[in-house]
């Protein structure tokens, strides 16, 4: 899976002449956080966040006038508080390398960059929306974790079991956990008898972590 297959294409842009008022109308209407800067050729130059144009603002504490502050802001260009040189990756990229550097970066987002030209935009809702898709979640069947042998044939083995069952495997990753660097397996399949693949699973030479008919947690709220 390529950049070019998960970003967002012909991304919203703006100035760097483009007030901090307008830049907070324009992310507002197009419902995005993340804005690249480009010059009148084009050129990518910079880019603004949501948090750059929060701290611009003026404290609660000020003692500036409603009017003022709405003056100050309206005269306010990006330029002046715009994030540059711009970190960025070609389409070709692979996504996990793009995450790689998004959280190396310590960035929220990578405009996709071809011949000097912005065509697009990566951000870590992206990568979030590809991890879920991934996983399979939302759709429906078990999904099974298992501790493996980390050696040849091992997934194999699981795929056989699931295919013996009758399931059809949704999707499927491997693993290691970031305490003990063991390998593990997780699978989502769908049409196998879920009481027959938990018994078959238990009759591997593997250790079971979890198996769950239906993966889905129910969302808890406090406050």
């Amino acid at each position: 899976m390529l950049v070019k297959d998960r970003m967002s294409v012909n991304p919203i842009t703006a100035l760097p002449e483009t007030t901090h008022k307008q830049a907070v109308e324009l992310m507002r209407e197009n419902q995005i956080t993340h804005l690249p800067i480009v010059d009148k050729s084009g050129r990518l130059v910079g880019i603004v966040v949501e948090e750059d144009l929060f701290h611009a603002q003026p404290t609660p504490a000020t003692t500036l006038s409603i009017y003022e502050i709405h003056s100050l802001l309206s005269r306010l260009q990006l330029k002046e508080i715009m994030r540059h040189p711009v970190h960025t990756v070609v389409p070709d990229c692979p996504l996990e390398e793009a995450a790689r550097m998004m959280i190396e970066e310590n960035v929220g987002c990578l405009p996709v960059v071809d011949k000097d030209a912005i065509i697009g935009i990566i951000t870590d809702t992206d990568i979030y929306q590809t991890f879920v898709g991934l996983l399979g979640s939302g759709r429906e069947g078990a999904r099974f974790t298992l501790l493996v042998a980390d050696q040849p044939g091992s997934l194999a083995k699981v795929a056989k079991i699931v295919a013996d069952m009758g399931g059809n495997i949704i999707s499927v990753v491997t693993w290691q956990n970031r305490f003990d660097e063991q390998v593990y397996i997780t699978i989502k399949e769908y049409g196998a008898d879920y009481h027959q693949l938990e018994q078959a699973l238990d009759a591997m030479d593997v250790d079971v972590v979890d198996i769950r008919e239906h993966p889905a947690c129910a969302p808890t709220q406090y406050g």
